[in-house]
C-alpha cells in the first residue's frame, strides 16, 4: 500500500509518499480502506516531534473514514469512520491506502455525512465534546466563551453549546465566514482586535462574565480568558499557540473560584473514542451538528504540500487526504 511515512522528527518535508506492505487482520483487528483522512495541526506537530509517545517510524494521520475489507463478517463492505488517541503516534495512521484499527472501535458513520466530512469529525468534536460537557458541565442557560470560533474544534463546541442550551459567545481574529458551523450557533461574535477581552465579554454579558471558557488557542488567550471568567467560572485549555508558558494573577484566580481543565484527546484510544462517535452520529443524522468546512480535498500524492498548507496556517477550514 501507498502510505505517508515519516522516520525522524522535523519539518513536514521529512514526509515521503514510500510503499509499505498491508496492514495483516487478526481476531481483534479489522482492515479498513481509507476513503478520506483529515490533517489536523496536531499531525503536523506530530511530524515536528511535539507530540510525547510517538514512535518511529510512524504513518502520521488520526482521523479516517472508509470501508471495512477485512475484519468479521458482518462488518464486511461498511462504511465506517474513526479516530483514537494511539493512531498516527504510537501505531501507523490514516494517511496510507489502509488503516489496521480494533475491531472493538468500528462504528458505522453518520448517513447523512460524506466520507471526506466523516473523516474531518474525530478529533474536532472529541476535544469539544470532553471540554464542554464531560469536563466543564455546561448547563442551560449558562453563558459559553469560545476562543477560536472559526476553527473546527471552535466550531463545534459552539455547536454543542447552543444545543445544551447555553448562551454562546465566539471571538477569532477573523470575520466568521457564513458556511463556518459556528456562525448559526453563536449568539454574539466579536472580531479581536483593540477592545481586550474581558471588556467585550463584559458588554456581552451584563458585566457577568463566562461561566465555561473553551479556550482552542491558549498561549497569548489564557490570561485574557482567566479574566473573562464569571464568579466560579470554568475554563478549558486544549492548546497553545507560541508559547507553551502563561502566567496569570493567582489571587484574583482564587477569589474568582476559577477551575481550570486541560483536555488531552490522546488518552482516549480509538475503542474509547469510538463510544463517542457512536453518541454523536444522530446529532449528524438530525443535522443538529454540522461537520467542519473543509477547504481542501488533496490527493494522497500531494500529501507534503497538504501537509505544508496546514502548517503554515493557510487554511482556514479542514484539508483532507484522499488516497
Amino acid at each position: 500500500m501507498r502510505a505517508l511515512q515519516f522516520t525522524e522528527f522535523g519539518p513536514v518535508s521529512n514526509l515521503h509518499l514510500i510503499e509499505l506492505p498491508d496492514p495483516k487482520a487478526g481476531t481483534a483487528t479489522a482492515i479498513v480502506k481509507v476513503a478520506a483522512g483529515a490533517i489536523s495541526p496536531s499531525d503536523v506537530k506530530n511530524v515536528e516531534g511535539k507530540m510525547e509517545h510517538t514512535t518511529l517510524p510512524r504513518v502520521p494521520g488520526r482521523d479516517y473514514a472508509g470501508t471495512v475489507v477485512k475484519g468479521p463478517l458482518e462488518w464486511i463492505g461498511a462504511e465506517v469512520w474513526g479516530t483514537g488517541g494511539e493512531i498516527g503516534y504510537s501505531v501507523d495512521g490514516s494517511h496510507a491506502e489502509l488503516i489496521a484499527v480494533p475491531v472493538a472501535s468500528l462504528r458505522r458513520k453518520p448517513k447523512r455525512l460524506s466520507l471526506e466530512q466523516a473523516a474531518a469529525i474525530g478529533v474536532t468534536y472529541l476535544a469539544a465534546w470532553l471540554g464542554v460537557v464531560e469536563y466543564a458541565q455546561l448547563a442551560s442557560g449558562e453563558t459559553l466563551l469560545v476562543i477560536g470560533a472559526g476553527g473546527g474544534v471552535g466550531g463545534a463546541a459552539a455547536q454543542i453549546g447552543k444545543w445544551r442550551g447555553a448562551h454562546v459567545i465566539g471571538v477569532d481574529q477573523h470575520q466568521l465566514r457564513s458556511d463556518a458551523p459556528a456562525a448559526r450557533a453563536v449568539d454574539d461574535f466579536f472580531v479581536l482586535q483593540d477592545e481586550p477581552l474581558g471588556s467585550l465579554v463584559a458588554r456581552a454579558t451584563d458585566g457577568r462574565g463566562a461561566q465555561v471558557i473553551f479556550d482552542a488557542v491558549g498561549g497569548p488567550m489564557f490570561e485574557p480568558g482567566l479574566k473573562a471568567l464569571g464568579h466560579y467560572g470554568r475554563q478549558v485549555e486544549i492548546a497553545s499557540v507560541g508559547n507553551r508558558r502563561v502566567s496569570f494573577d493567582l489571587l484574583d484566580f482564587y477569589h474568582n473560584e476559577s477551575r481550570l481543565f486541560g483536555v488531552d484527546t490522546r488518552h482516549r484510544d480509538a475503542t474509547a473514542s469510538a463510544a463517542l462517535l457512536e453518541a454523536l452520529t444522530p446529532f449528524f443524522d438530525d443535522g443538529v451538528f454540522q461537520p467542519p468546512v473543509i477547504d481542501q480535498v488533496i490527493p494522497l500524492s500531494d500529501g507534503r504540500m497538504a501537509y505544508k498548507q496546514v502548517a503554515q496556517g493557510d487554511v482556514r477550514g479542514r484539508v483532507v487526504l484522499v488516497p
